[in-house]
């Protein structure tokens, strides 16, 4: 234990240590190489400009550079790769996409993708505004929210394990641990595989992320809605307003923006949703999804061209919902 702490530790100096030598000793070295003593009034001019255009660079130039080569390049290399065959050696034009478009297990995924676009951003979101708005106002609403956020803490791959305990199925004739089926049985209903049943197990497992985000979209909504001016509130109360009105009329329209950031975010996290299809399913019984579909055709057919096709039709879906959400909170914080 005590080798891998001072391994730890010797790690984290360096790092750091490094990183403030770097920056300090590229300051040095430009105000030296760039020194404008004794020159002319012109030149010096000049020199300094220069030399303080120059060093921002410095700071921001690491990170643009690791910026290129896990973001930038993979992007690049990924859209070559899909337009070249299965050992990304030969070029195949448009083959790959031929392929998705025409594969069964494409069409499946692209199903599955729009049922979780249409269904999870709306209910997370739906249910953050609601609980943020029954809770802003209640002595035990803080309780309530943070029992709300706790699934936020866990990774998708435990929530998963959990959830799997709730549609747990033993068998017609074994004592059932699932919480599901146990419901299903005290009202007198016959235990199930749940999690096998075509189309509706994707609700099932749509549940999940829902029960996940529900507690990021509360926090967000909640601040946004602590920020509406009482003034507005006091002023509708006085004039007769019920709850509802206030909370669709006054209240919805000037968190707006707040509630579609909340929603195009959850949006681009459903659209590369992953984890949890894998660790309750692995995409079987019609639970593909287009990340799981990249994976199978990745790391189990071995098959770099079809997964880099897959790769490049997700990005150029989730593309639009990024460019708008970056537009709609610009537009908000203006």
């Amino acid at each position: 234990m005590l080798p891998q702490i001072i391994s730890a530790l010797t790690a984290i100096i360096l790092a750091i240590g490094g990183s403030i030598l770097f920056y300090v000793g590229l300051n040095i070295f430009i105000d030296k190489f760039l020194a404008s003593d004794g020159l002319p009034a012109t030149k010096q001019i000049r020199r300094d400009r220069l030399r303080e255009s120059i060093r921002p660079w410095i700071f921001i130039g690491p990170a643009l550079l690791f910026l290129a080569f896990f973001l930038v390049y993979p992007v690049i290399r990924s859209l070559q790769l899909s337009f070249m065959d299965r050992e990304g050696e030969n070029f195949v034009g448009f083959a790959n996409y031929f392929w998705a478009f025409g594969s069964d297990a494409f069409h499946i995924s692209i199903r599955n993708n729009v049922l979780w676009l249409l269904i999870v951003p709306t209910l997370a979101t739906g249910f953050g505004l609601v609980i943020a708005y029954l809770t802003d106002n209640i002595w035990w609403g803080k309780i309530a929210r943070t029992l709300i956020f706790l699934p936020m803490a866990i990774s998708f791959v435990g929530a998963s394990i959990i959830w799997k305990f709730v549609y747990d199925f033993r068998g017609p004739e074994a004592d059932q641990i699932g919480l599901l089926n146990a419901l299903i049985m005290a009202f007198g209903g016959q235990p199930r595989a749940l999690i096998s049943i075509i189309l509706w197990n994707n609700f099932f497992l749509m549940a999940i992320l829902v029960w996940i985000q529900t507690g990021f979209a509360m926090v967000i909504l909640g601040a946004a809605i602590r920020g509406v001016p009482e003034d507005t509130i006091e002023a509708s109360t006085m004039d007769g307003a019920s709850q509802l009105q206030i909370f669709f009329k006054i209240v919805i329209p000037q968190i707006w923006p707040t509630i579609v950031v909340v929603w195009t975010t959850i949006t681009i996290l459903v659209l590369k949703v992953f984890d949890i299809v894998y660790a309750m399913t692995n995409g079987q019984w019609g639970t593909q999804v287009l990340a799981n579909l990249m994976y199978n055709e990745m790391f189990r057919n071995a098959n770099s061209g079809t997964a880099s096709t897959v790769a490049v039709i997700l990005m150029v879906a989730v593309l639009p919902v990024m460019i708008y959400n970056i537009r709609t909170a610009r537009n908000s914080e203006q």
